[in-house]
């Protein structure tokens, strides 16, 4: 069992103090408000919380969890400490950092007076390179010691909602964290093994770009849910019956298809039908802000990746893909062709290496390049074999994922700029003369 001091006992405090202690560890909570520790230390719970009044009572009782505001005596009795305390918004929307530098600098100054390794672990929401750029160095300069040599530093987001909390923690549908040395993931890893969901070992950045994205996706969900049920009420609709049937699809609305980072979407439906219920909520005099964001996003996408391919100097291009995704010749509003249609118009020589498309021009089909109103002589730009568009090109763009065409590619990238944008290799990050879009 760990020994582990707790600063900050507002909700995320209280709720992880009393958890740990649960579990068997020995948990010592740390603030400066007197009221908070009294309460802890009478069996009481600081905070309205479903259930937690009974389970502080009992770990008090049980002589696992006490509460102290003596910074000293909790890191000299712990081998670990949790910063769990607020960072609210500054006025211009930063994260406020100056309740979590403070901490640090009172742990960073116990720690300066203790010769046994102490874990540091940030669980404030906290924007990525906070843990490097703010508490590293406050910890170093209060202590004197390195990070990840004399002590250790962890950052591990909670994802706890009120009224559900003791719940949520013993049955997460997230973990992960970020370290910088063996102990404190193996600490980590020790307390999250037998919580039943999968433990993501990531860098200390990783770690803290997830919690803003888990939290910010939420509220898109919320604030799509209501533009939606806007929209929906405006034509006489029950707007909760309509998500309530999206929800019911898990195979392709509540799914991982769509979350994966990369290029624009295209094709026959998605930017017709979000340009369609954007015009009906105008129509029905409803504001549809995000239906808006959705089109504007898409497009500053594509100027994105032609700012790439700028970026290059490239004097002709192979494009690999031109459809609107891999498996099919359709054409219709393919991102790919309008980025290539850009290109051409800016001087830059455009060649296409498109297996689907090929064949059916290959094949005389009459819907051959179907949906194609914007790349000029499609037919004749097309290469069949990858190797010659490779050997040909200034600059290869990766716009589809063809399986038989990686190892080419991943060689290619070594020798020759190259725009991915569908990520040929998950073990690749933008550097020398691969760029990836959004890695």
């Amino acid at each position: 069992m760990a020994k582990i001091s707790i600063f900050g006992i507002g909700y995320v405090g209280v709720v992880a103090a009393a958890c740990l202690a649960k579990d068997g560890h020995t948990v010592i909570a740390v603030d400066i408000d007197q009221g908070k520790i009294d309460a802890i230390n009478n069996g009481l719970s600081p905070i309205v919380e479903n259930g937690l009044d009974t389970l502080v009572a009992e770990v008090v009782a049980a002589g696992r969890l006490s509460a102290t505001d003596d910074v000293q005596y909790a890191i000299d009795n712990s081998e670990a400490s949790f910063v769990c305390v607020g960072t609210p918004s500054a006025p211009n929307g930063a994260v406020g950092l100056k309740y979590v530098e403070a901490v640090c600098q009172n742990i960073g100054a116990a720690i300066a007076k203790k010769e046994a390794f102490h874990s540091v672990i940030i669980r404030s929401t906290i924007v990525p390179g906070s843990t490097e750029g703010t508490c590293i160095p406050t910890l170093e300069a209060a202590s004197g010691k390195t990070a990840g040599v004399d002590f250790g530093v962890g950052y591990y987001p909670e994802f706890l909602r009120e009224s559900t909390a003791i719940e949520d923690y013993y049955d997460p549908g997230l973990i992960v964290f970020g370290a910088l040395e063996d102990k404190t993931a193996a600490l980590l890893t020790d307390l999250n093994k037998d919580l039943g969901a999968e433990v993501h070992v990531v860098n200390v950045r990783t770690a803290e770009m997830v919690k803003y994205t888990s939290n910010t996706w939420r509220a898109v969900k919320v604030t799509f849910a209501n533009e939606i049920g806007n929209i929906a009420k405006a034509c006489g609709l029950d707007g909760q019956a309509v998500m309530d049937i999206l929800c019911s699809d898990e195979k392709v609305n509540i799914s991982r298809y769509f979350m994966r980072p990369g290029f624009a979407f295209g094709g026959s439906c998605l930017p017709k039908d979000v340009r369609a219920l954007r015009h009906l909520a105008d129509v029905k005099g409803t504001p549809a802000p995000m239906l808006q964001a959705v089109l504007e996003a898409n497009e500053k996408q594509i100027a994105k990746a032609e700012a790439m391919v700028a970026s290059s100097k490239a004097k002709k291009v192979g494009f690999v893909g031109i459809s609107f995704k891999p498996g099919t010749d359709d054409m219709r509003e393919s991102p790919l062709a309008e980025l290539a249609s850009r290109l051409i118009k800016s001087g830059i020589g455009v060649e296409i290496y498109d297996p689907f498309v090929h064949e059916a021009y290959a094949n005389d089909n009459s819907t051959a390049g179907r949906g194609n109103d914007v790349v000029p002589d499609l037919k004749h730009r097309l290469v069949p074999e990858l190797q010659a568009l490779i050997d040909g090109s200034d600059a290869i763009v990766v716009g589809n994922m063809y399986k038989d065409t990686i190892d080419a590619l991943d060689v290619a990238s070594k020798s020759k700029p190259m725009v991915d944008l569908t990520r040929i290799n998950r073990n690749r990050v933008t550097g020398g003369g691969y760029d990836g879009i959004c890695w």
